[in-house]
């Protein structure tokens, strides 16, 4: 899990990266909670989803977004850190130029930053999405959302109510050619506290059934 150091559109930003045997691996990109709440690249959600996915043959990044830890900066209001998220998916596609395709996944403030990631970039196939801030954000830029995902969320959330990412996900199922999976942990706070092995099976498991779904229609 090597440190890594790339340039970001405001300076130099800090990751980890994880690099696939096979050059052929897909690739993914992680993106952590709201800085000003303590949210950086280490929290034990983002290395969830990050180890999640270098279990299932990804090459993955996670970073800090602009201002925390070693990243040059300051926090932008999501405008920079969405160019951030950019910057570092460019990053990894150079680092990986015969990747078949991409992922992304993000927790809290770094779930809605990915899905806006994702609606500027049409080669993201995927994403997982944990406690995306939909009672406080406005998600309706997902019209339409160009790809299948999970959305997943503790039904003891008090930080973002579980009715409101309900409605999220229920609003992308109305969407035509794409397939969301929602996924409801029960008694899991924000923090996912105590909670961290039903969150790994559940990212783990879609994973798992994703990628031999995408397999299962290559072979047809």
């Amino acid at each position: 899990m090597p440190e890594v150091i790339f340039n970001g559109p405001d300076g130099r930003l800090e990751g980890r990266y994880h690099k696939a045997k096979n050059s052929d691996a897909p690739i993914a990109i992680v993106l952590h909670p709201n800085p000003l709440h303590g949210g950086n690249m280490n929290n034990r959600v983002v290395f969830t989803l990050y180890n999640n996915f270098v279990e299932h043959g990804f090459s993955v990044l996670r970073f800090n977004f602009r201002g925390v830890g070693r990243s040059q900066g300051k926090f932008d209001n999501g405008y920079g850190e969405l160019s951030d998220a950019a910057y570092a998916f460019d990053w990894i596609q150079q680092m990986n130029p015969n990747s078949p395709f991409c992922w992304i996944g993000g927790y809290s403030f770094g779930a809605l930053i990915s899905m806006q990631l994702m609606m500027r970039r049409p080669e993201i196939e995927g994403f997982i999405s944990v406690s995306p801030p939909a009672g406080t954000e406005d998600f309706s830029f997902l019209a339409p959302c160009p790809s299948s995902g999970l959305l997943i969320h503790g039904d003891s959330d008090d930080h973002v109510p579980l009715d409101a990412v309900s409605k999220l996900a229920q609003k992308l199922r109305t969407q035509k050619n794409i397939k969301i999976d929602f996924s409801i942990i029960k008694d899991a706070d924000h923090f996912y506290q105590n909670k961290a092995d039903h969150l790994t099976k559940e990212v783990s498991q879609y994973l798992t059934n994703s990628l031999a779904a995408r397999a299962e229609t290559a072979a047809e």
